[in-house]
């Protein structure tokens, strides 16, 4: 039986920031001192553009992997299924010093509904928050553990067969001399990629309604061969506007470099199994206004009429029957008592 390596992939930061560079840096010191890895480093995942490096080296790794990334999990995960580097969501037990209180008050998640992702193989991948710790000892103690989970897991399922021997793209930053001198260069690796903006689809959660589509009037969404939404011309999309998630009624659209947690794929939670938007609940107004006003303002700014909310509001909003009131309702109405 072949020894199981885990390969540890640590995605940087944009820009140069002394402490997040800092913290990289010991983390991939550290993690290079561990048996029965594979550690490699990519400039930040979300910039990365089909044929930069750091993509074509996390297209050819295969086994169990562990990304290090400055994105929340839920938002990493699907950027690497997005670019078609799919396997098997596994939950970290490395959890943010802040994140006891809102796991308390959200109990069990509700069970996923979504569609699915699509060619999904029989591997793990792992996602870690490099913004929840400033130290790197749990970031390193993770990565041992989960090393440790799927080095029990590859034992366990006893093949006769072994895989076939992988021969990664980029550099392996444990490799021989000898290996080193892989077709790309640290240099070509870590080049600099240029910013980014495009939507991220939580499959886990979406449900095809296709509101998002519907919703957005500048091309970027569509559907594939199964009549399954995808996005399909991202570099049509405005930079800066997250208008498409907020009218997905799954909370199944990220943008992962947004400033608000909800679309920038925190965990979904909370109150009747959403994460409360603070700006909505003091003054930040509806969803679906927001939307609406930041779809008008890139339309203007295509030489195009706003159409504010006369075109692709969500169907569910349309002769919806009043439903009974859940907690978050309730907060509303509290909250509207109070006056605040």
């Amino acid at each position: 039986m072949s020894r199981h390596r885990l390969t540890v992939i640590l995605s940087q930061a944009q820009g140069k920031h002394p402490v997040k560079r800092a913290l990289e840096e010991s983390i991939v010191a550290a993690l290079l001192m561990e048996p029965g890895l594979e550690v490699s480093v990519i400039p930040h995942l979300y910039d990365l553009g089909a044929d930069h490096t750091g993509r074509l080296f996390l297209e050819s790794v295969r086994g169990d992997m562990v990304l290090l990334s400055w994105l929340y999990p839920r938002a990493a995960f699907w950027v690497l299924d997005r670019d078609g580097i799919k396997g098997q969501w596994t939950e970290s037990q490395l959890k943010s010093p802040t994140a006891d209180d809102d796991e308390e008050e959200a109990g069990e998640p509700p069970p996923a509904k979504g569609i699915g992702a699509l060619g999904v193989p029989d591997r793990h991948i792992y996602c870690l928050d490099l913004r929840d710790f400033s130290s790197h000892t749990p970031y390193v103690e993770e990565v041992r553990r989960i090393a440790a989970e799927c080095r029990d897991r590859h034992e366990a399922r006893q093949k006769e067969k072994t895989a076939p021997a992988l021969v990664q793209l980029g550099v392996n930053l444990n490799a021989t001399q000898a290996e080193a001198a892989a077709p790309y260069t640290p240099e070509q690796l870590l080049k600099p990629p240029e910013r980014r903006w495009y939507p991220v689809i939580d499959y886990s959660r979406c449900t095809n309604c296709m509101e998002c589509l519907d919703f957005c009037l500048f091309g970027v969404y569509g559907v594939d061969g199964l009549d399954r939404l995808v996005v399909e011309n991202q570099d049509a999309c405005k930079r800066g506007c997250p208008a498409c998630s907020r009218v997905c009624p799954e909370h199944a659209i990220m943008f992962p470099d947004y400033k608000t947690p909800a679309i920038a794929g925190a965990a979904v939670g909370s109150i009747a199994g959403l994460k409360i938007d603070l700006s909505r609940l003091f003054g930040g107004g509806d969803a679906l206004s927001i939307a609406a006003q930041e779809r008008d303002r890139e339309l203007v700014r295509d030489g195009r009429d706003a159409v504010g909310l006369t075109v692709g509001i969500p169907r569910r909003q349309t002769n919806k029957a009043q439903e009974p009131k859940d907690d978050l309702d309730n907060l509303m109405d509290a909250l509207d008592a109070l006056d605040i």
